[in-house]
């Protein structure tokens, strides 16, 4: 039970035993007259004395608490063995003799107790009226149960349509969030695949490799339409298993490893146990370009990137942290399109983390 329904619930017992208390005293007495309207007690109770009406009224009322606080108790017993939410029908029915149980036996105690207080009723001259007030007491009983369990089930029925449009709100605005995070990371994936300089440095290898080494260009080029078909694939997606994506990442690298050389290392230590968790497409490309536009990379100062899984199973991106002296503009959308993702996606976040010299993103690896 969210927060949100134990507070309503809590409102509802206030507010049930403020209203339900005065109810059942006043349908007591209507039901009664309603029953047998010519029983003694209404011709005798002009002439009783004003101590005595008291007396009974504050019996009744205390009879009325205690019918509230035992319908209060029975269903809350009744949530944790016949919950509403499994069987309906058979909470109803159950919740209705315990209420028709409950109520008889405190409208006997209370007549043995007005009884004991004012005295036997006199004694009938015939069985008519005897057996009329006998049935009284059972037909009473069974409309206070029935009142009780119609109050209780509205509540039950009205709370779950409040339920019902809140989580359908909650669904619709996170729908709505996640169409426009996905809108962002397929803007973000068209940038970098028409970002000029990922194309000149691209097209500008490639003619050299031409020139140079026609196998290594068409392997080069082979690499280089399997990272545009897949990021135009996977546009739309919201999640991957992380073995598509570490197959992305093999032909995205191969384009690194051939325009920067030994400058940029990539290392990639997953166990193929852990491959068919999910993670949201794109996602490693991001990290890896970020590192590579933020560091220095260089034969002197090589920068390694490490991907791989820590102690609790969770992915991590890290590199060494050597940032370019010059101030480069940055936008922080990769990083930010990336912890909405998983945001919405899921109930676990992302961290990012610098110690030891190294950056280091971790991501949580997803369920399908």
């Amino acid at each position: 039970m969210n927060q949100y329904q134990q507070k309503q619930n809590r409102l509802f017992n206030r507010y049930y035993r403020i209203l339900i208390i005065p109810v059942i005293f006043l349908l007591y007495y209507l039901l009664s007259y309603l029953v047998n309207p010519f029983s003694k007690y209404w011709t005798l109770l002009p002439t009783r004395s004003w101590d005595d009406l008291l007396t009974e009224w504050l019996i009744l009322m205390i009879f009325c608490g205690l019918v509230t606080e035992i319908s209060l108790l029975s269903a809350r017993l009744m949530d944790k063995r016949i919950p509403w939410e499994r069987w309906p029908l058979k909470r109803f029915i159950a919740q209705l003799f315990c209420q028709i149980i409950s109520v008889f036996l405190l409208l006997t105690i209370l007549t043995i107790v007005l009884n004991f207080i004012f005295g036997p009723p006199p004694e009938p001259k015939d069985n008519g009226p005897e057996k009329l007030d006998e049935w009284q007491v059972v037909f009473v009983c069974v409309m206070m149960s029935i009142l009780l369990s119609a109050v209780q089930t509205g509540n039950y029925l009205l709370q779950r349509w409040k339920t019902a449009m809140l989580e359908a709100a909650a669904l619709k605005l996170k729908a709505a969030e996640l169409k426009q995070i996905a809108m962002q990371a397929e803007l973000q994936s068209l940038k970098l695949q028409l970002d000029p300089h990922f194309m000149f440095n691209n097209f500008s290898t490639l003619s050299a490799l031409i020139e140079e080494d026609k196998s290594t260009a068409l392997a080069f080029l082979e690499n280089l339409s399997r990272v545009y078909r897949y990021m135009i694939i996977n546009l739309h997606n919201d999640i991957i298993t992380l073995r598509e994506e570490l197959k992305f990442i093999q032909a995205f690298t191969y384009l690194i490893k051939i325009r920067h050389g030994d400058n940029v290392d990539i290392q990639i230590t997953i166990p193929e146990s852990s491959q068919s968790k999910g993670i949201p497409p794109i996602t490693l490309q991001l990290l890896i370009e970020n590192a590579i536009k933020h560091n220095v990379a260089s034969t002197a100062q090589p920068l390694h990137i490490h991907i791989y899984l820590d102690d609790s199973n969770q992915l991590v991106v890290s590199n060494n942290i050597q940032l370019i002296p010059t101030n480069i503009p940055s936008t922080k959308l990769g990083l930010e399109n990336i912890r909405n993702r998983y945001r919405l996606l899921s109930d676990q976040s992302t961290a990012i983390k610098e110690e030891h010299g190294q950056f280091m993103v971790i991501l949580p690896l997803l369920d399908f």
